[in-house]
Order: C-alpha cells, then sequence, then structure tokens
C-alpha cells in the first residue's frame, strides 16, 4: 500500500513547519478534530511517543522540527509500515506539504484499506490540508468535500461524543 497526497501553500516553509511542530498539542491547529478523532501521543510529538487516533495506533519514530514527522504503525493493526508529514519549501514564500502512508497490509485490513479506511484517511487528510492552507495563508482556495461514501462510511466510523 502506498498513498501519497500534497498541496502546495502559498507560504512560507517556516510557517507551515511551524503548524506541523504543533501536532497533538493544545495549540494544534492542522489536525481536523473534530469532525474527526482527535489525535493524541502521550509524550507530545517527540521520538518513542505512542498514540494515535481512533482505532489507529502508531509512535513517533522520526522527527525533524519544523520539516518532517514519521508515525510508525503499531503491530497488530494490520498496516506494517509507516505514514509522515513532510514540509519543502518551493522558493521563500511557497512550500509544499506532503503526507505519505506506505507498508504492507495484512489479515482484516487487506479488506478494510481498500473498502473503509483508505477513503476515510483520505478525507481526514484533504480537511488536515484545508486547516494549515486556512492558517498558513488566512484563506482556503477550495475546500474539500466529503464523498458520498465517506458520509456512509462515517455513519458507521465516526467518533461518538
Amino acid at each position: 500500500m502506498q498513498n501519497i497526497h500534497r498541496r502546495t501553500i502559498d507560504a512560507p516553509a517556516a510557517d507551515v513547519g511551524a503548524l506541523l511542530d504543533q501536532l497533538s498539542s493544545p495549540q494544534d491547529r492542522i489536525w481536523p478534530a473534530p469532525p474527526w478523532s482527535p489525535l493524541h501521543l502521550d509524550a507530545g510529538l517527540t521520538v518513542g511517543s505512542r498514540g494515535g487516533h481512533g482505532g489507529i495506533r502508531y509512535a513517533v519514530t522520526e522527527y525533524e522540527p519544523g520539516t518532517r514527522v514519521r508515525f510508525t504503525f503499531a503491530p497488530g493493526l494490520g498496516l506494517s509500515g509507516y505514514h509522515e508529514f513532510l514540509v519543502t519549501p518551493e522558493g521563500l514564500t511557497r512550500c509544499q506539504i506532503v503526507h505519505t502512508a506506505t507498508g504492507r497490509v495484512e489479515g482484516q485490513m487487506r479488506l478494510m484499506w481498500p473498502l473503509a479506511i483508505r477513503w476515510l484517511h483520505e478525507a481526514l487528510l484533504h480537511d488536515a490540508f484545508d486547516n494549515i492552507e486556512r492558517v498558513a495563508t488566512g484563506r482556503l482556495t477550495r475546500q474539500a468535500r466529503w464523498s458520498p461514501w465517506v458520509r456512509l462510511l462515517r455513519l458507521r466510523f465516526a467518533p461518538r461524543p
């Protein structure tokens, strides 16, 4: 499985990187919770910290402040691999945010990934990228929309109050 999402943001990489550094903190302005399950890390954004969102568990295994954070999926999840955020500059006033999820699907996840998890994952990422763009630039070019399939899946998998 490999799933890559990217968005160009009309803001300096340092500004977007500063937002990335706030993931899972009380100041986090990019993780889209609600409507998605919040991202929790037991020791904040530091290598070795464990947590996740909803039923997806992982640990921070690499962290370069302002640039990159890699999360390795927890054993037994059915995903063997990692996901990461990376901020790369494109000149002085523009950058790209990239999210990559890569690994091997195992067990029930062989069915769950293509039917449900992938679509929910992509919708969550588009919402997070919307937040990054909105906070970093003060505007949003085009808001992401959930597909009818994602709306249906959320009836089953959405976080409960």
